[in-house]
């Protein structure tokens, strides 16, 4: 598929921001590599940069502009990976990340949160050193929790990083509506970033978003990995990968292991998600593009192939009205 064949109906706007792009885009967290949070593994095992660039590069000439990254991931080294992928080539993407932990790059490890106006400012400028360019599409807050205090500096900052010209657009990766429904006033505020699967649903964040003109940048589509259905009940991931390090926020895994009544929901809908000869991946990709116009998928690579399957789910279109019914039925309670 080349960006010519992508469908004018998933081309979507990013919110009111007047940009558009493919509806499915590029999740960077696990092409940052090794890095901890509170001392556990928070990445994806190893990468090779290489690779990751090849990928990104194949994601471009498939029509995949969005890119979203964050200064967390690898503390650093995804941004570094992506700006050296679009190096002379900045044009093609629009580039999203994050701030807000503070991190030790020497160690790899994330210490702490910080959103402060003059720790903003200083994030911003490190992003923009790491992805080569002197602008970033959209700034995304990354603490998920703030006060109402905090909340309101910081989006008074990022408004002035708009007025500088260092950022074009700016949101927040959280998924409390009623915290992001306060940031609309400000004006260059479009995009919420909220989890958002087969497994996990999020319709007050949904219904704000389209209330609000506001971009849907689901982080997790594809559940961790869980609904691309490579995973069995015998199953151990390595320690070094974030879904058996043991944090209390990984909900599909535990100790590296499918959760059981994961596996029981995926096999439920399985047939339904590989309607019209999709795979697992563009089925679960389908079903987010169906559930709202709103929505912006972000699912992880390492590798081209993921890539190539991840983005030929835009050549399958939105999963249809029949089958998204019944997944509703199946699990709608569950959600």
């Amino acid at each position: 598929m080349l960006a010519t064949d992508i469908p004018a109906t998933l081309r979507r706007q990013l919110g009111r921001s007047g940009l558009s792009a493919a509806a499915i885009g590029l999740g960077g967290w696990a092409i940052g590599g090794f890095f901890t949070l509170n001392g556990k593994p928070d990445g994806w095992g190893e990468v090779d940069d290489e690779q990751s660039i090849r990928a990104l590069r194949l994601g471009l000439e498939m029509g995949a502009s969005l890119i979203d990254t964050a200064d967390a991931y690898g503390t650093g080294h995804s941004e570094e990976v992506i700006g050296r992928a679009l190096s002379g080539r900045r044009g093609e993407a629009i580039i999203a990340t994050k701030f807000g932990y503070t991190y030790d790059r020497a160690a790899r490890a994330l210490v702490g949160t910080d959103v402060t106006p003059a720790y903003i400012r200083e994030a911003c400028a490190a992003s923009l050193r790491r992805l080569g360019t002197d602008y970033i599409d959209l700034y995304q807050i990354h603490v998920g929790e703030l006060s109402s205090d905090q909340a309101d500096a910081a989006a008074e900052t990022l408004e002035k990083l708009v007025e500088r010209g260092a950022i074009r657009f700016w949101g927040w990766s959280t998924d409390n509506a009623a915290a992001a429904k306060r940031m609309v006033k400000f004006p260059h505020f479009v995009a919420v970033q909220q989890e958002l699967n087969v497994f996990t649903d999020g319709p007050e964040m949904l219904a704000m978003c389209e209330g609000n003109n506001l971009a849907s940048l689901n982080r997790s589509p594809l559940a961790m990995g869980f609904l691309t259905g490579k995973f069995r009940p015998d199953t151990r991931l390595p320690p070094t990968d974030v879904r058996a390090a043991g944090h209390s926020w990984v909900r599909f895994f535990e100790d590296g292991r499918p959760r059981s009544e994961h596996l029981q929901r995926l096999a439920a809908v399985r047939e339904l998600l590989q309607t019209g000869g999709r795979t697992l991946a563009q089925g679960a990709l389908g079903w987010i593009l169906a559930r709202s116009p709103n929505t912006f998928p972000i699912p992880g690579f390492k590798t081209e192939a993921q890539v190539r399957e991840n983005l030929a789910a835009l050549e399958r279109g939105v999963l249809p009205a029949a089958a998204m019914a019944e997944i509703d039925a199946l699990l709608g309670s569950d959600q």
